[in-house]
C-alpha cells in the first residue's frame, strides 16, 4: 500500500477514542431491549434530518416521519425528494461494502437521483468545496478524482488504523476530493457510518450526523483548518468529538442506558457518584481549568442548555466557579475552575 492519507495521531485523538470506546459497552442493550427497534428508527430520522439539513434542508424530523410512513407532506419538491432518497439510502447502507467502488457509486445514484443529472458517475468539471458562499478550497481537477478515489478506498480496506480514525480520515479525503457534482457532504457523512458500522454494528443507528448539525459552523472549520495545515488531525479530533456527543445522547435515553462503568485514571478520572446535586457533581468533576464540552464529556452530559441551567449557570452563581474570560463569557478559549474567592454565605 503506497499512498497514505496525511494526519497525525494526537492525544487528543487517542484520549477521544478511549473515551468512546469505555462509553460504547453500555450501548449494547440497544441489542437486548424490547423497544429498540424504536430507538432505532428515531435516531435513523435524526441521522437522515441531521445530514440534509446541512445541506440546507428545511424539512423537520416530523415530515421525515410523515414520509417515512408513506404519508404526503406539504413542502418543496426538491426537499421531499431529497428526503425519499435519503430514507433509501440509510435503508440499503448494509448492503453496501466501504471499499469497493461499485458500491460507492451505487450509493450516490440512490442519494441522488431524479436531484443530479449524473448521479452514480464521478464528476467531469472543476469543482469547490463550499461553507455556505465562501469557498474552503478547490477541489483536485476532475481527471485525477478515478485514481484518487481508488487509492483512498484502497488505504481503508488495508489500513490499521483504528476504525474511529479511519473512517474520520475517509471522511475528511473524500471531501477534499469531492468526487460528485454534488451531494458530497452527504455521501462523506453516509460513508463513514457504514465504515463505522461494519466495526460495530449498533454505529449504523448512532445519530452522528445529527451531531454534526448542531455543531455545522465546527464542521466546516474543522475541514478547513485540517486543509490549511495539510493534516486530517483537527478533522479527526472534531468527528470523535461528534461521536462521543452521539454515543452519550443515546445513552442517557431512559431505559437504555446503564450504570456508568468505572473509568481508568489514566483515561478520565473517575467521577465520584456520591455527589448528589448537579452542582456537587459538577464540583467534582472539575479539575483545574476545564472547558464546558469537557465538563460535559466528563459528566456524560450532551445536551448544552440542560447542562449549563442545571449544573453551570448555578455553580457561578454561588460562587463556586468562576470564568478564567470573565470579560469574555462567550470566547470558544473560555475555561472554569473553581472559584478563588470564598463564596457568600447563606
Amino acid at each position: 500500500m503506497t499512498y497514505q492519507p496525511p494526519f497525525t495521531l494526537t492525544p487528543a485523538i487517542a484520549n477521544r477514542c478511549a473515551r468512546i470506546a469505555e462509553r460504547i459497552g453500555r450501548l449494547s442493550v440497544l441489542e437486548e431491549q424490547a423497544h429498540s427497534l424504536r430507538l432505532r428508527r428515531l435516531n435513523r430520522i435524526r441521522s437522515i434530518h441531521g445530514s440534509l439539513a446541512i445541506e440546507g434542508n428545511t424539512l423537520s424530523e416530523e415530515q421525515i416521519t410523515a414520509l417515512l410512513d408513506g404519508k404526503r407532506v406539504l413542502a418543496p419538491p426538491r426537499e421531499v425528494q431529497e428526503a425519499h432518497n435519503a430514507i433509501a439510502t440509510y435503508e440499503r447502507l448494509q448492503r453496501w461494502l466501504p471499499h469497493r467502488e461499485a458500491d460507492l457509486l451505487d450509493a450516490h445514484r440512490c442519494l441522488m437521483t431524479g436531484l443530479l443529472p449524473d448521479a452514480g458517475h464521478y464528476r467531469r468539471g472543476g469543482v469547490g468545496v463550499m461553507a455556505g458562499s465562501q469557498v474552503l478550497h478547490m477541489a483536485p481537477p476532475a481527471s485525477r478524482v478515478p485514481s484518487l478515489m481508488r487509492q483512498l478506498l484502497q488505504w481503508t480496506a488495508q489500513t490499521d488504523a483504528h476504525p474511529l480514525v479511519a473512517s474520520s480520515v475517509f471522511h475528511y479525503e473524500f471531501e477534499f476530493i469531492h468526487p460528485f457534482a454534488d451531494g458530497n457532504g452527504r455521501m462523506g457523512r453516509l460513508w463513514q457510518t457504514l465504515l463505522l458500522s461494519k466495526w460495530l454494528a449498533l454505529f449504523a443507528y448512532l445519530p452522528v450526523e445529527s451531531m454534526v448539525h448542531r455543531h455545522q459552523r465546527d464542521y466546516y472549520d474543522a475541514i478547513r483548518q485540517s486543509t490549511a495545515e495539510a493534516d486530517a488531525a483537527a478533522f479527526v479530533d472534531f468527528m470523535l468529538g461528534m461521536i462521543l456527543e452521539a454515543v452519550d445522547a443515546v445513552a442517557e435515553v431512559p431505559g437504555v442506558s446503564e450504570p456508568t462503568p468505572h473509568v481508568t485514571p489514566q483515561v478520565t478520572p473517575h467521577v465520584s457518584t456520591n455527589a448528589t446535586s448537579p452542582v456537587e457533581r459538577l464540583l467534582d468533576a472539575l479539575q483545574g481549568d476545564m472547558s464546558r464540552d469537557t465538563l460535559m464529556s466528563r459528566l456524560g452530559l450532551s445536551d448544552r442548555k440542560s447542562f449549563t441551567e442545571r449544573y453551570l449557570r448555578p455553580a457561578l452563581q454561588q460562587g463556586l466557579i468562576e470564568m478564567t474570560r470573565p470579560d469574555a463569557p462567550r470566547s470558544r478559549l473560555q475555561r472554569y475552575r473553581r472559584s478563588s474567592r470564598k463564596p457568600a454565605q447563606t
